[in-house]
């Protein structure tokens, strides 16, 4: 297949252009809704607002822990990436920053994150932290992201772990509250993982990636990503059901899921790439707000 790269590559020319090309390295937007779960595990802990000598320090170690792992987890998928369009022009395959440099931004990061959660919060949310960065760059992106289709499946686990480290932060132990989040986060992955495979499904073919729709075909993914978003309802409404969030919780929880379910069954029949692209966007919003609306409940009542 051939390689894809970007026509003329920028190196970088000023302190501020890398600046720039090491914070994308990090994908900042993942890490904002990353570190966004973490503390409403935290508020969801506390039974209120964290304390702000823990809640600080673990933004930033959550922070350095989910860009670190997104700094290697591009080092180590560069050829694969400068084989599809949509990454050829990430700052590894694009020519804007070396493999060594990134590497070695990426592990510094993780290390820094530890040491912060461990010194200034606790070790068992650093040790989670590490756990959920060594979870993503072995398990997902070395041993199943190019050989099986159930990468996405068994890997969303690491996007889960930023629940597991905002409750220990607060709590200094994990329950069953908390595996309730971490399951929150693990079901939505797929089908919101899984809808942005449809709109790249070439890219992931060319790269020869086994993502669903390449390994199963749209019209499996199609019906998966609807089976997820019904399971996932039906999980979301766990910790009303548990009482660890009230009724505001539990309405919104609802309204969120029917409507992942509406925007799923309208993939299966509209099978166009607006389709999917309206599933992803809902998808990423779904999360967000789930979790927002799990803080307003909390402070409220």
């Amino acid at each position: 297949m051939a390689t894809v790269f970007p026509s003329e590559p920028m190196k970088p020319t000023s302190f501020g252009d890398t600046l720039k090309i090491y914070l994308e390295l990090t994908k900042l937007r993942i890490v904002l809704l990353l570190v966004f779960t973490t503390v409403t595990a935290m508020f969801i802990a506390a039974e209120g607002a964290p304390s702000f000598a823990v809640l600080v320090p673990t933004i930033i170690g959550g922070a350095l822990a989910a860009g670190g792992s997104s700094v290697i987890n591009q080092y180590y998928d560069r050829d694969m990436d400068a084989k599809m369009t949509r990454t050829a022009r990430r700052p590894i395959p694009s020519g804007r920053i070396s493999p060594t440099n990134a590497l070695i931004f990426g592990v510094a990061l993780i290390v820094w994150s530890v040491f912060i959660l461990g010194v200034f919060v606790n070790w068992l949310a650093a040790g989670l932290a590490l756990g959920g960065s060594l979870y993503y760059v072995v398990i997902y992106t070395v041993l199943l992201k190019r050989n099986t289709v159930l990468n996405i499946l068994i890997g969303g686990g690491a996007g889960a772990m930023p629940v597991l480290v905002g409750w220990a932060a607060v709590t200094g132990t994990l329950n069953v509250e908390a595996w309730l989040l971490f399951a929150i986060v693990f079901y939505w992955t797929p089908p919101h993982s899984w809808a942005l495979a449809l709109l790249v499904n070439t890219d992931y073919a060319r790269a020869n990636v086994p993502m669903m729709p390449v390994a199963r075909g749209e019209a499996v993914t199609r019906q998966q990503i609807l089976l997820y978003a019904i399971m996932l309802l039906l999980i979301s409404l766990l910790p009303f059901a548990f009482g660890t969030l009230g009724a505001i919780y539990g309405m919104g929880a609802v309204l969120l899921g029917i409507g992942l379910i509406r925007a799923s069954v309208n993939l299966i029949k509209e099978k166009t790439g607006a389709a999917a692209r309206s599933t992803y966007k809902f998808s990423t919003a779904y999360l967000a707000f789930l979790f927002l609306i799990m803080i307003i409940d909390t402070v409220i009542l």
